[in-house]
């Protein structure tokens, strides 16, 4: 197989019969036709779908090394910086797609596998199959365009004491035990984003692990299928309430908490198992996090674009850019996509060969980056917010544009630029941007997009080598 369209992609999900617990319902299969699910699943499925436009297929995908096929580009191992120029167009193009608001779009995932299967000789290290396996299901996932997402964080039930201390280690995924043929799996993890129509779940070691007895159930990964038996989802309340929301009805991508109900894995799919110092360097000791990093900062790019252009819309449409806090705040906005196009240009700049021969993005421009980004986000819907004012209150939907009050509205709710309908529109959108339940989820899930933002600092504190700045300042006081 090739890169997959769009109706290839809604083709399997279709036969996959995935357990998802919503809203009181219980789904085994259909998810690609509930409503919950419906519009999400065919932007996804666009996507896709763009890898076989000729605009774009040229940038989205790159033929096969094994089979000469279009694959995707996130899928390319960069060698060269021509490679990594490809791939950050790739990850633009998807970004600007979902205006940035798609955070577990494939090539999130697809480019931390690249990274694990390239450091395959470190997976090694616990035994030659596990370095066999990462590599193979790479290639896997690779060939069949596979749609992956991943589980990390523990159960939030008392973060005072280690995962084997709430309820007796019960509560937090573990491998109950082994047997001839692989692992089984109990427990539940957080946060699988798009999991009710993911085609494989990436269960990924989370928090830092001691290197103890006690945490090796906990130290593990592997990969399973969306519908294997045991693997169920609990999927939060949708936020899709149609089309008077242009976000929520395109792009509401549903959380889900995962439980293994004794969820059996063959070893082939284990990357890693019962090694906690394997597990704490997964992602730093592989590179993986910077590849990871990489696509984050394309879609956070993409989104701050749209961002500036839709408080400039706002602000031309009411006539108040010519206030100095207006001026202000745009100019906040302008500045934080400065910083970020500053930010990727520098990461490419500095690129160099990571230990296993990947033409690697530098990481000090794209961890400040990831750093920094969860905080400025927050700005943005609140800048939103005082701009549009009370123009955000009482807001119709489409249905009254063409109803009955679709006069009314073409006299009163005019604005400087725009005719009623079109303010109505753009405020709509406005609305779902920076008011509406998927704007609060969009805020929340940038904020904790890689982890509670204080210990990122304080990580990020404890890694930034600040020595030659302490020299210099030392070297300044010793001058006579």
């Amino acid at each position: 197989m090739a890169a997959r369209t769009g109706a290839e992609f809604l083709e399997r999900l279709s036969a996959a019969r995935v357990h998802v617990d919503i809203m009181g319902e219980t789904l085994i299969g259909g998810v690609a036709e509930h409503p919950a699910f419906r519009n999400v699943v065919r932007s996804y499925a666009e996507l896709f779908d763009m890898q076989h436009d000729p605009a774009y297929r040229d940038v989205l995908t790159y033929p096969s090394p094994t089979s000469g096929d279009p694959v995707a580009t996130s899928f390319l191992v960069p060698r060269t910086p021509e490679d990594l120029a490809k791939r950050s167009a790739a990850f633009k193009l998807w970004a600007d797609r979902s205006l940035g608001m798609l955070g577990r779009t494939g090539d999130y995932l697809n480019s931390a596998l690249m990274a694990l299967a390239a450091a395959e000789s470190w997976f090694a290290q616990a035994g030659p199959g596990f370095g066999e396996n990462t590599r193979r299901y790479y290639e896997r996932v690779r060939e069949q365009d596979l749609l992956c997402t991943h589980t990390l964080v523990p159960p939030q039930a008392n973060r005072a004491v280690t995962a084997s201390q709430q309820a007796g280690g019960a509560l937090m995924a573990h491998i109950l035990r082994e047997d001839d043929n692989g692992i089984v799996i109990r427990g539940a993890r957080l946060l699988a984003t798009i999991g009710p129509f993911a085609d494989e779940l990436l269960v990924f070691p989370s928090t830092v692990l001691r290197n103890s007895a006690e945490d090796k159930q906990y130290s593990f990964a592997c990969a399973v299928p969306g519908d294997a038996p045991g693997l169920r989802y609990i999927a939060r309340e949708p936020m899709d309430y149609g089309r008077s929301h242009p976000l929520g009805s395109r792009f509401e991508e549903p959380d889900a908490v995962v439980i293994f109900d004794d969820v059996h894995v063959p070893y082939e799919r284990c990357f890693v198992l019962g090694d906690p110092e394997l597990c704490n360097g997964f992602y730093t000791q592989t590179s993986a996090v910077v590849h990871m990093t990489h696509q984050v900062l394309a879609r956070t790019t993409a989104k701050t674009e749209y961002l500036l252009g839709l408080v400039s819309l706002l602000t031309e449409a009411i006539g108040i850019e010519q206030f100095q806090h207006v001026q202000q705040d745009v100019a906040e906005v302008i500045m934080t996509l400065e910083t970020l196009r500053a930010f990727g240009r520098a990461a490419l700049a500095d690129a160099a060969p990571n230990g296993y021969g990947v033409l690697t993005p530098a990481w000090p421009p794209l961890n400040a980056a990831r750093n920094l980004y969860p905080r400025l986000y927050q700005r943005f819907p609140e800048i939103l917010r005082k701009l549009g004012a009370s123009g955000l209150m009482a807001l119709p939907t489409q249905a009254d544009v063409t109803g009955p009050a679709g006069p009314d509205i073409a006299s009163y709710l005019q604005s400087a630029t725009l005719g009623g309908a079109d303010r109505v529109k753009l405020f709509r959108l406005v609305w779902d941007t920076c008011v509406s339940a998927f704007s609060g989820r969009q805020a929340l899930y940038e904020y904790y997009f890689f982890g509670d933002p204080v210990r990122m600092a304080g990580a990020y504190v404890a890694s930034y080598d600040r020595e030659p700045y302490k020299a210099a300042v030392r070297a300044f006081l010793d001058r006579s």
